[in-house]
């Protein structure tokens, strides 16, 4: 490996960077975007059944938004019933959504990064393309006569660092789509979640203008 590090020049050495840094966010977004961590599929229905007959504890709530990205969602609308029994329903709604605008945000992170990586590494991996050719016309003296030594170093940068761009950048692009599409599907999970919620909540909240 450090052979061909140092036939390839230094140019390799952002796509070095960039391959590490694409493997921290690939290894980081696994971990983070689990169903279990970000939308458990049994969770709304948990969440309806305690509240059945009444609203639960703070506590409890606190220990609801701990629980995954979704529990923050519906921790959320529990909070806003809790501290405004006679709230409306334009006013739940939208305590809900903001609340999941921030949960779709945090499920989104670093993907820009890893988006910017698919697409910066075959440019750098160019970069280097054209690192190795002036090295290759560099190899070439006035009189005709070529500097084999150079010559070879300039194919090796050429040809490396094309190869590690696209070894970078197709994984990165593959993980960048992956975790775009269970973005997506978390994303319509919570939204679905929250429009079960909202109509049940509006059973605890007071009707009728206020007492004076």
């Amino acid at each position: 490996m450090l052979s061909i590090i140092q036939a390839a020049g230094w140019p390799i050495w952002l796509l070095i960077a960039c391959s590490v840094v694409a493997l921290a966010l690939i290894v980081e977004r696994l971990y983070q975007l689990r169903a279990s961590r970000v939308a458990p599929p049994a969770l709304i229905d948990e969440v309806l059944t305690v509240t059945r007959s009444s609203l639960p504890a703070g506590d409890v709530i606190d220990k609801l938004a701990q629980n995954s990205t979704l529990g923050q969602v519906l921790a959320a609308g529990l909070r806003s019933v809790v501290a405004e029994p006679r709230i409306t329903e334009e006013a739940l709604r939208q305590a809900v959504e903001n609340a999941g605008r921030t949960a779709v945000h945090q499920t989104e992170r670093y993907l820009t990064a890893l988006g910017t990586i698919a697409s910066a590494a075959p440019l750098l991996g160019l970069f280097g393309t054209i690192i190795g050719m002036i090295e290759i016309f560099g190899s070439q003296s006035p009189t005709g006569e070529s500097n084999p030594a150079q010559l070879a170093h300039g194919i090796s940068i050429a040809l490396y660092n094309t190869a590690l761009g696209l070894l970078v950048a197709i994984p990165s692009l593959m993980f960048h789509r992956y975790f775009r599409t269970r973005v997506e599907y978390f994303q319509l999970t919570m939204e679905l979640a929250a429009a079960r919620l909202v109509p049940h909540l509006l059973r605890f909240t007071v009707r009728g203008p206020k007492a004076p």
